[in-house]
């Protein structure tokens, strides 16, 4: 059974622009050796088997658990521990139908009307904290007031704060009672993942 709170505390997001061509596993476990405690697999522009393959392989060789972005069939074909589905992706209560028990559902949430449709999720991500480069539809930015708006809808459930997240915001977030936060660029964009992971875990 995942400790899911203890899961969310420092949550690698992938991004292939910021990959760069460098392997996504190697990547992954550099930033887990530096503190990272999930990682979940966002690939824009990868084909599907290119995909399932990249989840396969975290899945298998990864000490920590792995979520993946929107696709709830790649997600259960490799054995991941869940899915995070955003607003125009399966609704986590249809997700809810077709999972097996203990796996878990995370959503985005980032405004209003997204509260309702989350209600069922396991976690929310919530955000845009800042501005945010790498992902374009993600919606103004919240700030931390904003932010612990929605934690307090949130009914208790975990919640990470994401969106151009930076370490100086990680006590703010933990202060205010968010469970963790997400990280794309803060570590992706780190010549030395595992070092820039250190530096948000710590």
């Amino acid at each position: 059974m995942i400790d899911l709170a203890g899961a969310l505390r420092l949550m690698l997001v992938t991004d292939d622009d910021l990959l760069a061509g460098r392997d996504i596993v190697d990547v992954c476990a550099g930033a887990v050796r530096g503190g990272v405690t999930a990682v979940e697999l966002r690939l824009k522009h990868a084909r599907d088997d290119e995909l399932l393959a990249a989840a396969a392989r975290l899945v298998h060789d990864l000490p920590v658990p792995v979520l993946v972005n929107d696709r709830v069939d790649v997600a259960l074909a490799a054995g991941a521990a869940g899915v995070h589905l955003g607003a125009a992706d399966l609704p986590p209560e249809l997700a809810r139908r077709i999972v097996p028990a203990g796996f878990i559902v995370g959503a985005s949430v980032g405004l209003a009307a997204e509260v309702a449709r989350a209600a069922s999720a396991d976690y929310w991500g919530i955000g845009p904290l800042h501005a945010t480069a790498t992902k374009h539809d993600a919606g103004a930015a919240l700030g931390i007031e904003g932010a612990t708006g929605f934690l307090r809808r949130a009914g208790g459930k975990p919640c990470v704060l994401i969106g151009g997240v930076t370490p100086e915001d990680v006590k703010p977030a933990f202060d205010a009672g968010f469970a963790g936060v997400a990280v794309v660029r803060g570590i992706l964009g780190a010549a030395d993942v595992e070092a820039a992971a250190r530096g948000y875990a710590r």
